[in-house]
């Protein structure tokens, strides 16, 4: 009797799934939007934004990082090129 119930129970669920699938899909595309409109909305409220003191840490930090890569890939090509020319 228990598995008579699950089937009735799994039919019904499909037979709604169904339905709310057709309702979604006579949605005008306005509707739709709006819909992800406030999804975003909803998803933004979620982020954690960083505060002023963390945005100039973060900056300062990447500049550092972006100098200290441009002066090893400068020596790099340096060295490249003194082992090229004297070969040569």
């Amino acid at each position: 009797m228990a598995k008579k119930d699950e089937t009735k129970n799994e039919k019904s669920m499909k037979e709604v799934a169904k339905k709310s699938k057709k309702v979604e899909d006579k949605k005008s595309l306005w509707e739709k939007f709006m819909i992800f409109c406030h999804g975003v909305g909803d998803e933004f409220k979620k982020v954690h934004w960083p505060t002023k003191k963390d945005m100039v840490k973060y900056s300062v930090a990447t500049v550092v990082f972006v100098i200290f890569l441009s002066l090893f890939f400068y020596i790099v090509d340096i060295i490249f090129a003194l082992v090229h020319s004297l070969f040569r």
